[in-house]
């Protein structure tokens, strides 16, 4: 399959940035095999309408676009894996399979004004607490009784293990949150000797006020894994490797 990384090498230092001698990002073809690697659904979830919901759309930028690509790509996206045979495993949230730290005390002043100031905000968190209660997968991501479903990384590598995999493919939302950090994401499994990628149209990001007209931060988050954990495709590039 044709995939795209990230040549984090030479700098050079006669130029007033020295980053800016790096190569960048190249497209090359990679033996991708077929049983080694699994597309990974993680937290694709169905978080309800803007009217239903109103406060959680508000601290939750990315729904629309989460949405969009539920529609728009995951039908086509999962069918082809599918139908190629390829296995599919569903990440969904669960408890972390960590050891757990000893728990801390911040001040909860500052911990209340974080929730007050920073995310989500004090009125929109009924919103969220109910969309959060009714959480559920959509159709277009609904795992199919032969597909494996993890709540963890230990989960998930189990599932990996037991089907012989070693290369995780990942999509679902979003990819500098919960595909990276919570239990079952990238960092996670990426500890455990797994090749960690993903396809550019099957996610987004979590975006700021600064970066979401451009979707910096996904840019950035693309170059993350491309960096530190796998691969990134083009959708096409992927539909095609498969066919």
């Amino acid at each position: 399959m044709r995939a795209w990384y990230y040549q984090q090498f030479d700098a050079d230092f006669a130029r007033d940035i020295p980053a800016e001698g790096y190569g960048g990002w190249k497209r090359a073809e990679l033996p991708i095999r077929r049983e080694a690697t699994a597309l990974v659904v993680m937290h694709a979830w169905d978080t309800g309408t803007r009217e239903q919901f109103p406060g959680w759309h508000r601290a939750v930028e990315y729904i629309p676009r989460a949405d969009q690509i539920l529609r728009d790509v995951f039908p086509s996206l999962l069918a082809a894996v599918r139908a190629a045979g390829w296995p599919i495993f569903h990440v969904v949230s669960g408890s972390s399979d960590e050891q757990p730290l000893p728990r801390a005390q911040p001040d909860p002043e500052l911990l209340r004004f974080r929730a007050e100031r920073v995310f989500v905000g004090r009125h929109n968190e009924a919103d969220v607490r109910a969309g959060f209660a009714r959480l559920d997968v959509p159709e277009q991501a609904r795992p199919l009784a032969t597909e494996g479903i993890a709540e963890n990384g230990e989960q998930l590598a189990a599932l990996a293990s037991a089907a012989g995999v070693s290369h995780l493919v990942y999509v679902g939302f979003a990819l500098n949150w919960c595909l990276l950090l919570s239990p079952g994401g990238m960092a996670e499994l990426s500890r455990a000797g797994y090749l960690c990628s993903t396809i550019r149209e099957a996610t987004t990001a979590v975006e700021n006020a600064e970066s979401a007209r451009t979707e910096q931060a996904k840019a950035l988050a693309l170059w993350r894994v491309a960096l530190a954990f796998g691969f990134v495709f083009d959708l096409a590039d992927f539909l095609e490797g498969l066919a």
